[in-house]
């Protein structure tokens, strides 16, 4: 996998959806205020990008983007892209303050058929985190298709190292979902539903995120918010 910034495509068209909870959830993002812990965190978003995921792949990429705006609006905050997709494709950005460029590369990506790629996800946020503290991954999928004990051992490995693991899981595959809960226990990280009728929350929850990664419990202690504190219940409840 390389870490070099990839070439940007032609953007595909865009989401649109008149749903009052996209509408609430952007409302949401846009106004995010900036964390109240301090330093520079820095935070890893994973994408499935196959094929399974194309029938939602507009809606997932406008709710994605709106997260993107919420994490960049924290500061202090550095955000690396990385998606899989097709035969063996998986491919990471730089890490950046500005979310920009990263939103329209995201929005530009095509789902193509495959297999899930969790675990070089999972291998390449501890290679990370062993050349610089990552302080969070957060991954967006459906489906799971790899031994769950081969991604047990690597989600523990990052809940040893301090990296979370906040799954958001779009649908409702059993076999994904009981794998997704799995592996933010183990890495004392937490999962949450990725759908429509969750729009409304997501920005909540990814803007505890942000304020996780820049600075810790004491930062979602600090702040306050319900989703904050629904976000402590999550990780104390791991072992955090």
């Amino acid at each position: 996998m390389s870490d070099k910034k990839m070439p940007a495509k032609v953007p595909g068209p865009a989401a649109r959806s008149e749903s009052s909870e996209i509408e609430a959830f952007v409302r949401q993002a846009r106004a995010l205020g900036a964390v109240a812990g301090k330093g520079q965190g820095r935070l890893i978003l994973a994408l499935d990008a196959t094929m399974s995921r194309q029938p939602t792949w507009d809606l997932a990429c406008s709710l994605q983007g709106e997260m993107f705006d919420a994490v960049g609006k924290t500061g202090g905050l550095k955000v690396q892209l990385v998606y899989f997709r097709g035969l063996d494709e998986c491919r990471a950005s730089a890490f950046v303050s500005d979310t920009a460029g990263l939103k329209r590369l995201m929005s530009s990506i095509d789902c193509r058929g495959g297999h899930t790629q969790i675990g070089k996800v999972l291998s390449f946020a501890l290679k990370e985190t062993a050349r610089e503290k990552v302080n969070a991954l957060v991954y967006i999928g459906d489906a799971m298709e790899e031994k769950i004990d081969d991604l047990s051992v690597k989600a523990g490995n990052l809940g040893l190292h301090g990296v979370p693991v906040f799954l958001f899981q779009e649908g409702r595959d059993p076999a994904a979902e009981a794998a997704f809960k799995e592996i933010a226990r183990l890495s004392k990280g937490a999962w949450f539903r990725f759908d429509r009728n969750a729009a409304a929350t997501l920005a909540k929850l990814l803007s505890a995120v942000a304020v996780f990664a820049t600075g810790g419990l004491k930062a979602l202690e600090a702040r306050g918010r319900p989703e904050d504190r629904l976000m402590i219940e999550h990780l104390r409840g791991s072992g955090s």
